[in-house]
C-alpha cells in the first residue's frame, strides 16, 4: 500500500483552514479534514441555497472523482464528495484494522459536523450505499432530510447470490477460466482478468468502459482495501464484508428513500426491488440500459432522477411549514 502521509500539524492546518461554512452549507472549496486515523480529502462544489447533498463513493477503496458528474447539481445546493480514508486524495495508513464499518461511520460523522452538515440528504452508490445505511442505523437521521440508495450494497448474501446467477449467463469458456483461478488462488493472472472484463462489460459498463474523467487523475483507488474489505473481484467475495447485511433493519429508516440501479446493474433491478418494498413509501427508479456504473453510463437521466427526488423532498417539507 501506499503509505504517503500528510505531516500532522500539516492536514491538521488544513482542516481547520477548510472547513468554513456558508449559510446553512458548506462553502464552495476544497481541502482536508482530521479524521481518526489521518486526513480525509473533501470537495464541495456550487452555492445554491438548497439543503446539501453529501455522497458517499463505492469501494471499499473507490473514490469519489466520479461523483464530479453531480457538479452541476450545484446550482441547486452544495454538493459535497470526499475520498474515504486509505484512497484517492486523502492519507493512506498502513493500518488494516481501520478497514471497518464502524470506522468509517466515525469518519463520515466527523466529517459531516466539520463541514457544518446539520441537515443533507445523503446519497451512497455500491458500497457507499453500504456507509449510508450503517450510518443512519448507527447515528439516527436527525438532521438527514433523504437517503438515496444506488446501485446499493445492503446484503452480500444477496449480492452474491445474483453475482452468481450473472456468472451462470457468461460464455461456458469464460466461467470455466473463472472458477479455475479462483479455485487455484490465481486471481491476479492475466487470463482471470480478461475473463473478469467480460462480466464487467455486461453488468458493470453496460458496454465498454468509458475513460475516466480529468478528476480521477492523482486520485488512485486502493487495491489493499478493495480486497481486504470485498475479495478479488466484484463478483468473488472473500473479504470482512462477506457476512454484511442491513436488510432486517432497513424498515427502521424514516426518512424519505430514494433506490436507484440500472437495467443491467450487479445490484440487480429485483433485488433492489426488494429492498425498496422493505421502506414504506420509498421510491425505486430503474436506468434503462445502464449496468452498475450508472452515473457514468447515463450522467444526465442520473442527475435529472436525482434533482427530481431531491425537490419532492424538500418541497414537502416547505409544504408541511406553511
Amino acid at each position: 500500500m501506499n503509505n504517503a502521509r500528510l505531516p500532522w500539524l500539516c492536514f491538521l492546518l488544513l482542516g481547520y483552514l477548510s472547513c468554513a461554512v456558508a449559510g446553512d452549507g458548506p462553502a464552495p472549496g476544497q481541502g482536508f479534514i482530521a479524521v481518526p486515523g489521518g486526513p480525509v480529502w473533501y470537495k464541495v462544489t456550487g452555492n445554491g441555497d438548497g439543503i446539501p447533498l453529501l455522497t458517499l463513493h463505492g469501494g471499499p477503496g473507490g473514490t469519489s472523482c466520479h461523483f464530479a458528474l453531480l457538479d452541476a447539481l450545484g446550482e441547486r445546493r452544495p454538493v459535497v464528495r470526499y475520498d474515504q480514508l486509505g484512497t484517492g486524495r486523502s492519507g493512506r495508513p498502513d493500518d488494516a484494522s481501520l478497514w471497518t464499518v464502524e470506522h468509517y461511520v466515525e469518519e463520515l460523522d466527523v466529517l459531516r459536523h466539520a463541514l457544518g452538515l446539520e441537515r443533507m440528504h445523503l446519497l451512497g452508490h455500491s458500497w457507499g450505499g453500504s456507509l449510508a445505511a450503517a450510518y443512519v442505523l448507527a447515528r439516527g437521521t436527525d438532521g438527514i432530510e433523504s437517503v438515496i440508495f444506488s446501485s446499493p450494497l445492503l446484503s452480500t448474501p444477496l449480492w452474491v447470490r445474483d453475482a452468481n446467477l450473472q456468472r451462470s449467463q457468461l460464455p461456458e469458456d469464460v466461467q470455466r477460466t473463472l472458477a479455475v483461478h479462483e479455485k487455484a488462488g490465481t486471481t491476479d493472472s492475466p487470463e482471470y482478468q480478461a475473463a473478469s472484463e467480460v462480466y464487467y462489460e455486461r453488468h458493470m459498463y453496460a458496454g465498454k468502459k468509458p475513460p475516466d474523467t480529468a478528476e480521477c487523475q492523482g486520485a488512485p483507488w486502493s487495491q489493499v482495501i478493495y480486497e481486504y474489505m470485498w475479495g478479488p473481484q466484484e463478483f468473488f467475495a472473500t473479504g470482512t464484508l462477506i457476512d454484511f447485511d442491513v436488510t432486517p433493519r432497513l424498515h427502521e429508516i424514516d426518512v424519505p428513500v430514494l433506490f436507484l440501479t440500472g437495467e443491467f446493474d450487479e445490484a440487480r433491478p429485483e433485488t433492489v426491488a426488494g429492498f425498496h418494498k422493505l421502506i414504506p413509501g420509498s421510491q425505486f427508479r430503474v436506468i434503462m440500459d445502464a449496468g452498475h456504473a450508472t452515473l457514468s453510463k447515463k450522467p444526465e437521466e442520473y442527475r435529472a432522477i436525482i434533482e427530481e427526488f431531491l425537490g419532492q423532498v424538500e418541497g414537502r417539507r416547505q409544504g408541511k411549514r406553511q
